[in-house]
């Protein structure tokens, strides 16, 4: 007997080159119409076009529907994360900083075509692909391979921005379900632990570094000011008390403000990174001599003058720039390895050991928690310390 041929599908289903499926089907207007996206197995695209079968049978379906529904379907994950960050809004009620958003835009930027052996950001391979496209595992097999490269903070913080985008897309009913499921997923550890000077190290960079950033290096370090902090301090941000004498008896920093450098933007000064980095800095008095000289022989005498301005005097001091003196200092004093924001550390360590409790660590250091200031503590030289006391009550 001749073998029946299998009754005819409504609608059609093509696999492509990808791998993936796509599907299609005519309408009662004699127009074609698709899903708007690639379905990674057929049965789904089977399921697709029987929903679409059945709303044209139930008279539910409409031109209108079917387009509005592929518009909605096709949406990517990129075009979904711009709208996203126009309306992202922090806790205080404020648009994403242009440092935030530039970054973020740097880890969904697509390859550029015109540079070859360009990937575009970490984000880049799912930021093409529709957003209900996207699973679980996709998202977790972009993980591995991000990881397999060796850029374990960059996918942290990419999975991150993934994560907080999909879940306002769940939110939205955009998504079906959460697709980023990898536990610990956004934390990431280099190995790498930033090591504070030592004091003997620290005064080897004061003495090594080009005397106008002198004081730059002395307020990071016993102040502990981010770099963007201290390269938008002005003169009218020191406060000075004198006493009877003229004698100086506390100088004190006021941190209100910061600068950013943003590539394609430029410098752009804004608030602290939180609200708890508006603070009052207490600089201890053994700093006083080298701050006064600072202001002596290169502060300009009015209160907007920068402290620290790049070569012409004005415009806020690049870190590049910065850095070709920095690295020659620390080279000096052995410490090659040190980065800047170790003197932050130092300052953390030292307040310290001077028997700063928490609390006061979180003021003096603008931190919104006391487990953040609680990573700026180091131990050096106070378990000595402890055993010597204890000594003492024995």
């Amino acid at each position: 007997m001749a073998r029946k041929k299998a009754p005819r599908r409504w609608g059609q289903i093509e696999y492509l080159p990808s791998g993936l499926y796509r599907a299609r089907y005519t309408g009662p207007d004699k127009r074609r119409y698709d899903a708007g996206e690639l379905f990674p197995e057929k049965i789904t695209a089977e399921a697709w076009l029987e929903a679409q079968r059945l709303a044209i049978r139930d008279g539910r379906w409409t031109a209108e529907s079917a387009e509005a529904q592929r518009e909605h379907r096709s949406v990517t994950l990129g075009e979904y994360a711009t709208r996203w960050m126009d309306v992202r809004r922090n806790r205080r009620g404020e648009p994403l900083r242009a440092r935030t958003r530039a970054e973020y835009e740097r880890m969904l930027r697509l390859p550029n075509p015109s540079k070859p052996g360009d990937k575009g950001g970490p984000l880049a391979p799912l930021a093409v692909l529709p957003l209900r496209s996207l699973t679980a595992d996709k998202v977790t097999r972009w993980y591995q391979e991000q990881i397999a490269t060796g850029s374990q903070t960059q996918t942290a913080r990419a999975y991150g921005l993934l994560a907080s985008i999909t879940k306002t897309a769940v939110q939205q009913k955009a998504l079906a379900e959460p697709v980023c499921q990898i536990r610990g997923g956004g934390n990431a550890t280099t190995g790498k632990r930033v090591e504070p000077p030592t004091p003997a190290e620290l005064q080897r960079i004061v003495d090594e570094i080009t005397p106008s950033f002198r004081a730059a290096v002395v307020i990071a370090a016993w102040a502990g000011t981010r770099y963007g902090e201290l390269t938008e301090l002005r003169r009218k941000d020191l406060v000075i008390v004198r006493g009877p004498d003229r004698a100086v008896q506390s100088i004190v920093v006021n941190v209100t403000r910061a600068v950013t450098n943003t590539t394609g933007i430029g410098f752009q000064v804004g608030k602290t990174k939180s609200e708890a980095g508006v603070r009052s800095i207490a600089l201890p008095p053994h700093t006083f001599p080298v701050v006064l000289d600072h202001l002596r022989d290169f502060t300009a005498d009015f209160p907007e003058s920068l402290l620290f301005p790049s070569s012409d005097g004005v415009k806020h001091l690049a870190q590049t720039a910065f850095y070709r003196h920095w690295d020659r200092a620390r080279t000096a004093a052995g410490r090659e390895d040190m980065p800047f924001h170790a003197l932050r550390h130092y300052g953390a360590t030292r307040a310290a050991l001077a028997g700063a409790t928490l609390k006061e660590l979180q003021t003096r250091l603008g931190h919104s928690t006391v487990a953040a200031a609680m990573r700026y503590q180091h131990t050096a030289g106070r378990d000595e310390e402890l055993a010597r006391r204890m000594s003492e009550l024995a």
